[in-house]
């Protein structure tokens, strides 16, 4: 058997052992950068027969550079760190992992929501303050009967629903996938973006980021939103113009806001999100579990395997585009 080599761009976990064990089978062995910067990307990407990435990018720059490169595999589920296209030109599938972490962000959603509703972040500043009135979180209100909005109605939007309305909460969503005034396989009720930002009490975003999604919580959006609300965002930083949400915290346009991820991922010092009171912010952990994590390493790695073993992979984002490019 020809040893391949595969190149991890990065990874968020001490070892890359379960990725060795998965890829050793089909003859492969791995590569990691020193820095990762782009210049030594390209250097290691042209020896390479596979990418895999986590956060990094992966620029058309480094995908051209690989000649036998067969395969580029995403630790996740989002694909906008990969030149997508550029793999595309050149006959490469991108394959990612849309089922895992769904527990995880889901429940992650949820304490979130929780937090910002019951306002138990404040009332523990304020009793370490010597505080034990109630006066730091009222007025509250129950979340039970409350409307759940989902921007993206996808297998993570789902489970979050199932949750939500588990607690006594009416849910709402909109996607592509359903036009308003209909339903969802599950019952949920399609609207269009501004009935969702009017009728929400807890938003929550779940879309994929593109061009049509970029921004698409910006001041106008905010502005059709209850000032009771409150906006979590668990899927993609730039789904939300940070600046226009800063101001309406600041003003008290909306109640909240829960982040786990930003745009860019590492706040500046000094950004009005870090000193808003009325935000709750995760550094980028929603999808973490020990377990979803395990899950996520095996699975992209088997299906970087699979490519590389003449089989198919379990889930490639790019297969109707390259479908239609060998028709």
């Amino acid at each position: 058997m020809t040893e391949r080599t595969v190149l991890i761009t990065d990874h968020s976990w001490p070892t890359v052992e379960i990725e060795r064990d998965v890829l050793a089978r089909v003859g492969a062995r791995i590569v990691e950068p020193r820095s990762g910067d782009e210049q030594e990307l390209v250097e290691l990407a042209r020896g390479a027969s596979a990418i895999m990435t986590c956060f990094a990018q992966v620029p058309a720059r480094v995908i051209d550079s690989a000649p036998g490169l067969q395969v580029v595999g995403r630790f996740g589920i989002g694909v906008d760190n990969i030149a997508v296209d550029a793999a595309t030109r050149r006959g490469i599938p991108v394959t990612n992992v849309p089922v895992y972490c769904l527990d995880e962000v889901a429940e992650h959603v949820l304490a979130l929501a929780l937090t910002l509703r019951r306002r138990t972040l404040d009332f523990d500043r304020a009793v370490r303050d010597g505080d034990w009135t109630l006066k730091t979180g009222m007025p509250m209100h129950r979340i039970s009967g409350q409307t759940l909005g989902i921007l993206g109605y996808g297998k993570i939007g789902a489970a979050v629903a199932a949750r939500a309305r588990a607690l006594g909460m009416h849910v709402v969503a909109n996607s592509r996938s359903v036009p308003a005034g209909r339903t969802y396989d599950d019952g949920v009720e399609a609207v269009d973006l501004d009935e969702l930002a009017a009728r929400s009490d807890v938003l929550t975003l779940h879309a994929p980021l593109l061009d049509a999604t970029r921004h698409v919580v910006d001041a106008a959006f905010i502005a059709r939103m209850k000032r009771t609300a409150v906006l979590i965002n668990t899927a993609r930083g730039p789904l939300v113009d940070q600046d226009a949400l800063a101001r309406a915290l600041r003003e008290g346009r909306i109640a909240g806001a829960g982040l786990d991820v930003f745009d860019p991922e590492h706040l500046p010092p000094g950004h009005p999100l870090l000193s808003a009171p009325n935000a709750v912010l995760t550094p980028h952990v929603a999808y973490y579990s020990e377990e979803s994590v395990a899950d996520l390493r095996r699975a992209s790695a088997e299906a970087v395997a699979a490519v590389l073993g003449g089989r198919a992979a379990a889930s490639v984002v790019n297969a109707d585009a390259l479908a239609a490019r060998a028709a």
